[in-house]
């Protein structure tokens, strides 16, 4: 597996392009915007997008979907719970940033559901508190996690924004990914890559 960060967009946010090198198929994590060149990276590198997963419906995870859906014809996956965000520009705070973006033609996942995408399993972890939908994907065979906005280096997300709630958030990543191997790679939403047994030891929130 190959992993490739583009931080993108107006807040920077960590759109992740999963490859099997195998089979040339990949997958795109939380799509900000859709970048020509990132577009061109995929086409030149002569891999086929197989799917585009959503951490959660936030503007600055979302707003590049209807780009790249026009380049490759591929389902977008998202927790069954974040529809209300997805379709409302207010909850998605995208309306405080121009016109208001929403995308109503997600496939809605539920909690350990497992996915087949590009050849990896992938196992859907409902881990609200950020958003009442939001999610983390675990991909146990890689030891490898994307934690959207759930959980940061030495830091979780923020609670303040609508469906938002700082016991839930602690309480997901309690339950939900403190439980993971130590040695699983966490790929979030901002800022730098972490650990799942260096978060245990660091994170002043856990």
């Amino acid at each position: 597996m190959k992993i490739e960060k583009f931080v993108i967009g107006i807040i920077g946010t960590n759109c992740y392009l999963v490859q099997n090198e195998e089979t040339k198929e990949c997958f795109l994590v939380d799509p900000a915007i859709c970048p020509a060149e990132l577009v061109s990276h995929i086409k030149s590198q002569g891999l086929a997008l197989k799917a585009i997963l959503l951490t959660h419906g936030h503007f600055d995870h979302i707003m590049g979907i209807d780009g790249f859906l026009k380049e490759f014809q591929v389902p977008v996956y998202a927790h069954e719970e974040e529809k209300l965000l997805l379709n409302d520009p207010a909850m998605n705070s995208s309306v405080n940033y121009g016109p208001g973006y929403t995308f109503s033609r997600a496939e809605y996942l539920k909690d350990g559901q497992k996915l087949t995408v590009a050849g990896m399993e992938i196992e859907v972890l409902y881990t609200p508190g950020h958003t009442i939908g939001g999610c983390c994907y675990y991909i146990p065979d890689e030891g490898v996690l994307f934690s959207g906005d759930t959980l940061f280096w030495t830091s979780i997300g923020r609670d303040d924004l609508p469906t938002g709630s700082c016991s839930q958030l602690i309480r997901s990543i309690q339950e939900k990914l403190m439980c993971l191997p130590d040695k699983t790679q966490v790929y979030p939403g901002h800022m730098q890559e972490t650990s799942i047994g260096f978060e245990k030891i660091h994170n002043p929130f856990i």
